[in-house]
């Protein structure tokens, strides 16, 4: 303790000591709900316990339970596991505590992993940049797989996402005294995390709790429960005990990580395979998010979003899968999808030099992604609120990944001299590719604008790499017009 430099700041639950690392205070490890066992489990988050003088927050706090990505994602995103109870805690990089510094922008960070995976003790996400920068960095845990998207009859469904509200609550209440103004506060997630966000955005508990919304890499969706209770059934039968929450809280926590991650294992969010999903349960979310946005909600809030330009590779590359989609399997996939004919072409003809794996590719990316993403950008145009639209394109040359899910991270924190960015990045990634998109994020949380335009009806998109960044217009336009049937509803 003696070569640490202190850092305290004050919550409503009690003080908190952190550290000045780098000219920057970071708090680690802070909870902001009760922990979520014992009587506790499968409910919706609790107020966290008040304490007595002054609680250490020097390390990350504890992950919710979940096992590693399977070989070879592993080495590419590695997911560092915390152990402990109070999986429910954040982490806080502030450029200075008050009165130094005081009405700072907030950027809280949701982490993706597709519901399974991930924490906000990923190193990647290490927010000593944007502190640097004037932007007070929250990152949040919540709860992950069948603690926190199982859905029960006797639970409260998404509660993964309750939790996210309660951070969002705890940054309200407790943010200015780190520095942050409650009322410029940016909430930023990609993939799982964007998916989240996309369904913050349409609910009505989380009016007030933001102004400005970052969608990477996740478009807003979410399932019927008749179509997203399966997964949690095939985990209890498993099991072999029903599909309640009173039964699954009685299981031993690895039993059930082993039964979860038979069950969701296999397939990828391109292929699909069971997974655990954001749920239209009547009462968090009253309607599918596409559709609640589309028709309005969320007016007032600026967002940034955007894709990777090659993200199917990350699921696709490491494994081979590439090579082993055939001719017919693509063909297979295009009628599964209900791809239609002349828009298979488009891509075909512009792809010349595809493999069948890499047309299936580029079409699952702009079907899943790119073409909702493009679509709620057109709803919302003319709309309060402005939107800003990128594209991220530089390629990575791990195992030809190419611009592939996630790669953007590093650049958008500023973090590319990690191990764990040089995992996926290689050693040699641009760092003034990284400047630049990390500052356009540190400009849209503090003044709303990234430093392109807003969409409009000629469609402006920031290039992020290869090269210098580049304003394009309408770019691959004549891939997205094939899309109309998917573009008519949301």
């Amino acid at each position: 303790m003696s070569d640490i430099v202190e850092a305290t700041a004050r919550t409503v639950q009690g003080t908190v000591r952190g550290a000045v690392e780098r000219g920057v205070a970071v708090f680690r490890g802070i909870p902001y709900a009760a922990a979520p066992v014992g009587a506790r489990r499968f409910r919706a988050p609790g107020p966290p316990e008040p304490w007595e003088g002054v609680r250490d927050a020097l390390a990350f706090g504890p992950t919710a339970p979940k096992r590693p990505y399977a070989p070879p994602l592993d080495r590419l995103l590695p997911d560092p596991s915390v152990p402990g109870e109070e999986w429910l805690n954040l982490n806080v990089w502030t450029p200075a505590l008050p009165p130094e510094a005081s009405g700072l922008p907030v950027l809280v960070w949701i982490h993706g992993g597709s519901l399974l995976h991930g924490s906000s003790a990923v190193p990647v996400y290490d927010g000593s940049a944007f502190a640097r920068d004037g932007v007070v960095l929250v990152s949040v845990n919540y709860r992950l797989g069948v603690e926190g998207f199982g859905l029960f009859p006797d639970a409260p469904a998404n509660r993964g996402l309750l939790d996210q509200l309660a951070a969002l609550e705890w940054v309200r209440d407790n943010i200015a005294g780190f520095g942050g103004d409650p009322d410029r506060v940016t909430v930023a997630g990609e993939s799982a995390g964007a998916v989240s966000i996309g369904a913050l955005l349409a609910t009505d508990r989380a009016a007030g709790l933001f102004r400005r919304a970052v969608l990477q890499s996740g478009a807003p969706a979410a399932l019927t429960p008749e179509a997203a209770r399966g997964t949690t059934e095939l985990i209890a039968g498993r099991l072999g005990v029903p599909a309640t929450a009173a039964a699954l809280a009685a299981v031993d926590t690895e039993a059930l990580l082993t039964a979860q991650t038979e069950v969701t294992s296999g397939g990828n969010p391109l292929t699909g395979r069971n997974s655990f999903q954001l749920v239209v349960d009547g009462e968090l979310l009253t309607r599918d998010p596409a559709e609640a946005l589309h028709a309005g909600a969320a007016a007032g809030i600026d967002l940034l979003m955007g894709t990777n330009t090659e993200e199917y590779r990350l699921w696709f590359v490491p494994g081979g899968l590439t090579e082993r989609i055939s001719r017919l399997k693509l063909r297979l996939a295009l009628l599964k999808f209900k791809v239609p004919n002349a828009t298979a072409r488009t891509y075909r003809a512009n792809r010349p030099d595809a493999t069948p794996g890499e047309l299936l590719g580029a079409l699952a990316t702009d079907l899943l992604l790119r073409v909702p993403l493009n679509r709620l950008a057109d709803a919302r145009a003319g709309a309060p609120g402005s939107t800003y639209v990128y594209e991220f394109g530089w390629p990575s040359p791990v195992q030809r990944l190419g611009a592939c899910h996630a790669l953007e991270l590093g650049f958008v924190f500023d973090t590319l001299a990690h191990p764990d960015t040089v995992a996926l990045t290689g050693p040699d990634a641009p760092q003034e590719l990284a400047d630049a998109m990390h500052r356009a994020w540190v400009e849209f949380a503090t003044t709303g604008d990234p430093g392109w335009p807003s969409w409009d009806a000629s469609r402006p998109v920031r290039f992020f790499g290869p090269g210098a960044p580049a304003l394009v217009l309408a770019p691959r336009d004549d891939e997205l017009r094939g899309w109309e049937p998917y573009r008519k509803q949301p």
